[in-house]
């Protein structure tokens, strides 16, 4: 009796096998036409794909955009890097390039100074205060720098020490408006020179004022003008600028000359200190030779 059951039970099996397998082969079979069942339950399928497809893709999409965007600003982010990176090696170039240019222009002055000595000395601190006033440099009392020796830049002369430490020196510039700040000067005239001294600056129009000269003796225009060395305190010959104008004093008997600076006074960074007992100029510190 239990044999038979399970003979029974094996021959079910067989032809459930047999029947699925023809209702697989039916179903894939091309056919022109589907019966009515099959094309509901396709279209119940079809119709819950649809349902099921299309927040998936909307989700899909929502997250590819999310990780473009991602993307794109780590991307943006780098550049800006490289951007600001480019941008501060351009200017480093510039500020190298520059420095390199003055320090040519230095070592070329030094060298026109002759047997004159010198200090070369760079510019670490100015005040925005006073920045037409004075400047302080790296060289001091252990560097031979002494009190009133002349500063000048690869332009000219720009003013003298006025104070001196151990390891660093004030220097008062010719822009000062300090009115004991005097120096004496001369005009290189093509008869006669005219001596006067620098006594004041003029931020307006940005030139020294040459006063005190002999009203008598002609000056124009472009006439170079240059330290006179009668102080004693400064080597004579030293380039200050060039006559713009010439104004009568109100007393007549003299005339003040509007010098526009060799130097730049505003971008001061390498200077030469000048041993005052220093006479041997060569004719580019001329501005001349007379």
């Amino acid at each position: 009796m239990p044999q038979f059951f399970l003979n029974k039970r094996l021959i079910v099996l067989l032809i459930s096998v047999i029947l699925l397998v023809a209702m697989i082969g039916f179903s894939i079979r091309e056919r022109d036409r589907i019966s009515k069942p099959e094309q509901f339950v396709r279209d119940i399928v079809g119709f819950g794909q649809t349902i099921i497809a299309k927040p998936a893709n909307a989700m899909a999409v929502f997250f590819d955009n999310i990780n473009d965007l991602k993307n794109t600003y780590t991307e943006n982010k780098k550049l800006k890097s490289h951007l600001e990176q480019l941008t501060s090696l351009e200017a480093q170039n510039h500020e190298l390039k520059k420095e390199n240019e003055e320090l040519k222009s230095i070592i070329k002055e030094k060298n026109s100074l002759g047997d004159s000595e010198s200090i070369q000395a760079q510019v670490i601190a100015r005040n925005p205060d006073s920045w037409y006033e004075q400047v302080v440099i790296d060289k001091g009392e252990v560097n031979g720098v002494e009190k009133n020796m002349a500063v000048v830049t690869s332009g000219g002369f720009i003013g003298k020490v006025t104070q001196v430490d151990k390891f660093y020196s004030t220097v008062e510039l010719l822009s000062s408006p300090d009115e004991t700040n005097r120096i004496s000067a001369k005009v290189q005239s093509a008869k006669k020179d005219a001596y006067g001294l620098i006594e004041g600056y003029d931020k307006k129009t940005k030139m020294l004022l040459l006063k005190q000269l002999d009203f008598n003796i002609k000056i124009k225009k472009g006439d170079h003008v240059v330290t006179s060395g009668l102080s004693g305190m400064f080597p004579s010959g030293l380039v200050i600028g060039d006559v713009e104008k010439i104004v009568p004093d109100e007393n007549g008997l003299t005339q003040t000359a509007y010098v526009k600076p060799e130097a730049n006074f505003y971008d001061v960074r390498e200077v030469l200190v000048i041993n005052r007992k220093a006479q041997k100029l060569n004719s580019s510190v001329l501005g001349g030779g007379q």
